[in-house]
């Protein structure tokens, strides 16, 4: 690749995080702030879009500071990270035209609007801090990642300092830092047992590592990554938090902060522990985060807690295609996932809207809103079909994928993961028409407010829905993408070998071992070459060249 593609690799954490200390010197002159704070999301999507491009093939690497691996910090962008940047990205500039169009002011009395002079500092660091993981080759900077998002979520999760907020931010901030103490546990243990937290090292070494603590190691991992992805039964955290922030902020929150956690759970689970003996633990935490999640959410009267658990349920269709262990299974996750950020965070804003036009997200409180604003119902109506996987929505054409190669592996356990999905999908469809019933069909009760629906709100969430139908009408070529990104993943030497260009990711002395997650491969089945001691007397060593004989 060539030298300026590379340039673009920091890009999207150095640029944030250079205008967060420029708006922030700037907390008096609020026009600059949003000037500064769009440009700068913008540039973001151009140098995603730029990456996603680039690293179609082989990845692209950064050596920070031109120290190498395994001593510097590297920033690594391959498929997968390319493709979660340019989502992230785009969602990001969106819900901040979004936030701007819904106002922003310094009173802490206005539950709706957010206090600009910390807010476009802080969006902007939550940004850096969603690329940062997404691009980190190693996993302490992982974990610096993740300590960013908590700090910039936390602010913006209270954004206002009322009760309801500082109450579900305390909790957020608990779970958050459990998962941090776990991550910690899981990156000491790991650098104990291999003396790296070079992902790519790790790739090369982790094999070596004794089977018992090796599992260990990934138990951890999984439990803090699950925490951040709100995998049940690490999940009760979620609705209780989210829906107290503005509408901006849970819309951020559910579209890009648990799938960071599952991001990290596909990175670690293919290129570390390829063995994939946790498979079946993750089918059974994928269906009860299916089931539990939906059932959570057809129990709720509230629009904000019910799409909360549906953000839940959803992530399980995520886990579901990670424990295939297989290019296919892997893919139609891939293909999820960007999906329901494009949905779920559409989702969100909408409400926001709802809420603005209603008065309220409460069922019992609202009804006639197909009548009084049509425009907003048809927002409303076609990511919430989507999100049900109504064909042929990219929501049904990822449950397909899904399905289809479950069937095709067809243990008795994938097909009660499958039995489960099917039930998931159809429990989330009567969620959302009776939330369609009761805000939209029924009739209007006598306090509907008129309230005025501004157009900078209502145009970043039709882009949104645009996206939506986007995907499912590019779903030929996105899904190619995913089933490349997939390929590159279960095979771990491209990212190896990208960070090792000389293969010093095995040390001295260090076996050349695969790091194919799908070859399962079992060690008492290798045929190793026989040690001098084993050979005959006078056989020459493996692979030395014949003697005697006519020349």
């Amino acid at each position: 690749m060539s030298y300026s593609l590379h340039t673009l690799v920091p890009l999207p954490v150095m640029l944030p995080l250079f205008a967060a200390g420029l708006t922030l010197a700037l907390w008096r002159f609020p026009r600059a702030q949003r000037v500064i704070t769009v440009v700068t999301l913008s540039l973001m999507v151009a140098a995603a879009v730029g990456l996603l491009v680039g690293a179609d093939g082989d990845p692209l690497v950064v050596n920070v500071g031109d120290w190498s691996a395994p001593v510097g910090i590297d920033l690594v962008a391959d498929r997968l990270s390319a493709l979660m940047l340019v989502v992230s990205s785009v969602m990001l500039l969106l819900v901040l035209l979004y936030s701007l169009g819904q106002g922003v002011s310094d009173d802490a009395a206005d539950d709706e609007a957010t206090p600009v002079s910390i807010y476009h500092p802080t969006y902007l660091v939550l940004a850096a801090g969603v690329s940062n993981a997404f691009l980190s080759g190693d996993l302490f900077n992982l974990y610096v990642g993740f300590e960013v998002l908590l700090a910039a979520s936390y602010v913006l999760l209270t954004l206002g300092g009322t009760g309801e907020r500082i109450r579900a931010g305390a909790i957020y901030v608990v779970v958050a830092l459990l998962s941090s103490v776990v991550f910690l546990v899981a990156i000491a243990l790991t650098y104990g047992a291999t003396g790296t937290v070079n992902l790519a090292q790790l790739a090369e070494r982790m094999p070596d590592v004794d089977p018992n603590v090796r599992l260990i190691i990934e138990l951890l991992l999984l439990l803090a990554f699950g925490i951040k992805a709100a995998i049940f039964p690490l999940s009760a955290w979620l609705p209780d938090s989210y829906p107290t922030a503005p509408a901006p902020v849970t819309a951020v929150f559910a579209g890009l902060l648990t799938k960071v956690g599952v991001y990290a759970i596909i990175r670690t689970e293919t290129l570390l522990f390829p063995d994939g003996r946790v498979d079946d633990v993750l089918m059974v935490l994928a269906l009860l985060t299916m089931v539990v999640g939906i059932l959570g959410a057809v129990a709720q009267d509230d629009i904000k807690r019910l799409l909360s658990f549906t953000l839940v349920s959803h992530i399980g269709y995520m886990v579901f295609g990670i424990s295939l262990a297989s290019e296919a299974g892997m893919a139609a996750a891939i293909f999820y996932v960007v999906h329901h950020i494009t949905v779920q965070t559409t989702l969100f804003l909408v409400v926001g809207l709802v809420e603005r036009r209603g008065g309220s997200t409460s069922l019992d409180r609202l009804g006639g809103l197909a009548r009084v604003a049509p425009g907003l119902a048809v927002l409303f109506f076609v990511p919430a079909m989507n999100l049900a996987g109504i064909p042929p929505l990219s929501g049904f054409l990822g449950k397909v994928g899904l399905i289809e190669e479950g069937a095709r592996q067809g243990t008795p356990l994938v097909w009660v993961l499958v039995v489960g999905s099917v039930v998931t999908s159809l429990l989330t469809l009567y969620a959302l028409v009776k939330t369609w019933n009761k805000a939209f069909w029924q009739t209007a009760p006598a306090h509907l407010p008129e309230a005025r629906l501004p157009a900078a709100m209502v145009g970043p969430a039709a882009a949104l829905v645009a996206l939506g139908l986007g995907i499912t009408v590019f779903a030929g070529p996105l899904y190619a993408y995913a089933e490349r990104a997939a390929a590159t993943l279960m095979d771990g030497h491209t990212y190896v070998e990208a960070v090792f260009p000389d293969g010093a990711a095995r040390g001295q002395g260090e076996s050349d071992k695969g790091v194919k997650r799908d070859a399962r491969i079992d060690p008492d089945d290798v045929v190793r070459s026989p040690t001098p001691e084993a050979l005959p007397t006078g056989a020459p060593p493996t692979g030395a060249p014949p003697t005697g004989g006519a020349s």
